[in-house]
């Protein structure tokens, strides 16, 4: 094979494969978009702290997510697509993804504001009317006290039988706690009351006390007392 059969073999080469490259960009620019990850923060308008629970979504695909506790999203998207966020309380923002993006991720903060809507008042009657409550109302046969169940619930023997079996709540549970330990807490630093402090027979301070006194003749009669 000579030199310049070769050189025309890898110049075939080269031009296939620039028509291959061009002829998949021009595809691509027909109709295949690029995938580009959207992400970012949404935000309120004033305080730029994070809305949690946000939808973002793509209306035309049927797709979307919602935002973390500190307002954070991430969603794959087209290059070209419109994308729409919502939240409770605040009006909708629509953000547009560049056809002609040339990067693979789109980074962004979107600032919501407040869109408070104050709903109607609804009463709810459980009659057609109000003048037909008025009547039943107005009709209305309530028991005799004697007869009711609260003066039953009332009486001094459930009061007492209630008082016996109730068992303990958890605030008196959580006092009793409480009064124990400072009570144990006492007795450790000395100013508490101690089986000894209570009982003169067991606190050796007493007897030396009680020695002293009988040394001191405290408990002999003295003469010319009378009973």
């Amino acid at each position: 094979m000579s030199v310049s059969s070769s050189f025309r073999t890898a110049f075939a080469g080269v031009i296939t494969l620039l028509l291959l490259l061009l002829a998949g960009s021009a595809a691509q620019a027909q109709g295949k978009r690029p995938v580009v990850q959207f992400s970012g923060i949404i935000a309120t308008g004033d305080s730029l702290l994070g809305v949690p629970g946000a939808a973002v979504f793509v209306p035309k695909a049927g797709r979307g997510t919602l935002t973390n506790e500190y307002g954070y999203f991430s969603l794959p998207v087209l290059a070209g697509d419109s994308i729409v966020v919502r939240a409770l309380g605040y009006g909708n923002q629509w953000v547009v993804v560049p056809p002609d993006y040339p990067r693979q991720s789109y980074s962004i903060i979107i600032q919501l504001r407040e869109d408070a809507t104050i709903l109607p008042e609804v009463r709810i009657f459980p009659y057609a009317t109000e003048k037909a409550f008025k009547e039943a109302f107005l009709a209305l046969r309530l028991p005799d006290e004697k007869g009711s169940s609260a003066a039953a619930n009332l009486s001094p023997e459930v009061m007492r039988r209630l008082f016996i079996a109730l068992p303990t709540s958890s605030m008196a549970n959580y006092r009793q706690t409480m009064q124990m330990q400072q009570y144990d807490q006492q007795r450790r630093m000395g100013q508490g009351a101690t089986p000894y402090t209570n009982n003169p027979l067991l606190n050796p301070f007493s007897w030396l006390q009680l020695i002293n006194q009988i040394k001191a003749g405290e408990f002999k009669k003295k003469a010319g007392d009378d009973y």
